[in-house]
């Protein structure tokens, strides 16, 4: 790579940044790694990208990888939702019109060698467009911009991953001619464990060897691991990581669900982080995420002072401004149709907006208090299918506005699904007016992407309302 090289002209990249490419360049000119996957997060948080061979990768982390802008047009079902061959493309940006590129800028401080794929490397990327200038619809570069914030305030967000989600054998993978489609046929599957079986160590040891196969690979991957459980429901698996700040969160999350999926199809498993499978008995699966803001001197900040009971001030306005826009931010930690089929009373799910101490029924559950340096928040809201940059970003601008605002939470609820509080979104479409309405959640995450946000989900929604149903069928088919 040379100085004129276009990651270069952005600005300057940071000492980090320059050792993790040398060390990445390093290992291309030894034949250790032939094959770099340059990858980047989807609005939905899905990885897509390109694979270059040795030199050609060499190349590319200096000049970008050219790819089309009709990625960032799409909706679940990988159909583009923006008109991109009228003028501006949708998007009214001439940037964004007839297919053109857009490039991957490898964040070389993200490169890692993929356990599974032999001499195989991934990388991160953010996009930028060919003149250099800021795509808004990049979530990670958006998430970045978002907790930058916090640097004004000298701290920093701390947050760890609790995530649930579903393993299947695969019976029949669905390959057939009559199967391709915009969704094509899911795999065929069948269970690895009953379910109801919650933590016992007889349906952990039947499944401890999949188990292994991700935990090793996982940790091979350098992610932070901490645990391993078998969840309620059939075939439910919950593994949770070690705090870690800022963006490496996200990245963190992205790299766990592209990699459980991968490890698992070349394995004859089918891995899932949908929330409800419609499978017979079925658990919904959570992203639980557990946050605080952390000093630069690592001190956690929400732990309470000598006259504070359960949250310092910060802490106590930061849940607040959850709880406040826990609403309107919904659709960004929930982002599926599927989801809110979750949010029920009585059900370990959330169903309204409001705190506890150490209580799972609530929205946000407190966990720690005087003298617990790990104090925290765990929101309970999120699906393991949500845009990891976007929930974070959710966070960060409802906690912000909280403290800006100083917004208090109200008493803890012992009783949450029978304390009054308001109801979350029932349905995708009123989690999306929700965040359509949140002006806090308008400002911090930028009018123009909300509006391009929901103009995706609302095309889902209008594929989803246009579709018979199969409880529709049954429901009316014979009886009228």
């Amino acid at each position: 790579m040379s100085k004129a090289d276009f990651a270069e002209k952005l600005g300057p990249w940071s000492d980090e940044a320059r050792a993790s490419a040398d060390r990445l360049i390093a290992e291309i000119d030894s034949g250790r790694i032939e094959v770099v996957r340059f990858v980047f997060a989807d609005q939905h948080g899905i990885l897509r990208g390109k694979a270059f061979v040795g030199p050609e990768a060499v190349k590319a982390l200096g000049r970008g990888v050219a790819l089309t802008t009709t990625l960032l047009a799409k909706d679940t079902s990988h159909r583009s939702v923006f008109p991109v061959f009228t003028t501006g493309g949708g998007f009214d940006m001439p940037q964004m019109q007839g297919a053109a590129d857009v490039l991957l800028v490898a964040d070389c401080t993200t490169w890692r060698v993929l356990p599974w794929a032999k001499n195989t490397a991934w990388v991160l990327c953010d996009l930028r467009f060919p003149d250099g200038g800021a795509v808004p619809f990049c979530t990670r570069s958006l998430a970045r911009r978002i907790l930058g914030e916090l640097d004004a305030m000298d701290c920093a967000l701390t947050a760890g991953l609790e995530v649930e989600f579903h393993v299947f054998r695969v019976t029949d993978p669905s390959l057939r001619l009559e199967h391709s489609g915009q969704p094509g046929k899911p795999p065929e599957v069948s269970l690895l464990t009953h379910g109801a079986q919650y933590l016992t160590e007889l349906t952990y040891d039947s499944v401890e060897p999949i188990i292994e196969l991700l935990r090793r690979d996982t940790q091979a991957l350098g992610l932070p691991l901490r645990s391993m459980e078998v969840e309620f429901g059939p075939s439910q698996l919950e593994f949770t990581f070690a705090p870690t700040v800022g963006l490496a969160t996200a990245d963190n999350m992205v790299f766990f669900r592209a990699a459980v999926k991968e490890i698992c199809r070349r394995n004859g498993l089918h891995a899932t982080f949908m929330c409800w499978p419609r499978i017979p008995n079925a658990a919904a699966s959570g992203w639980h995420l557990h946050q605080s803001l952390t000093g630069r001197d690592g001190r956690n900040l929400f732990v309470p002072a000598d006259g504070e009971s359960d949250l310092s001030t910060l802490g106590r306005h930061y849940l607040g401004g959850l709880l406040e826009h826990a609403r309107g931010a919904a659709a960004l930690a929930a982002p599926t149709i599927n989801a809110y089929k979750r949010y029920r009373a009585y059900s370990l799910a959330p169903d309204r907006a409001l705190w506890g101490r150490d209580n799972r029924a609530a929205m946000i559950r407190m966990i720690g208090g005087p003298g617990d340096p790990a104090t925290r928040l765990e929101n309970r809201i999120g699906e393991p299918a949500a845009n990891p940059y976007l929930y974070l970003a959710s966070q960060v601008v409802s906690g912000l506005d909280g403290i800006r605002q100083k917004r208090e939470p109200g008493p803890a609820a012992d009783v949450p699904y029978e304390t009054p509080a308001p109801q979350l979104p029932r349905t995708l479409a009123e989690a999306v007016a929700a965040l359509r309405a949140d002006e806090a959640l308008a400002r911090g995450l930028g009018e123009g992407f909300v509006d391009y946000f929901c103009h995706i989900k609302e095309a889902e929604i209008r594929r989803f309302n246009a579709e018979v149903t199969e409880w529709e069928h049954r429901e009316y088919f014979e009886l009228f």
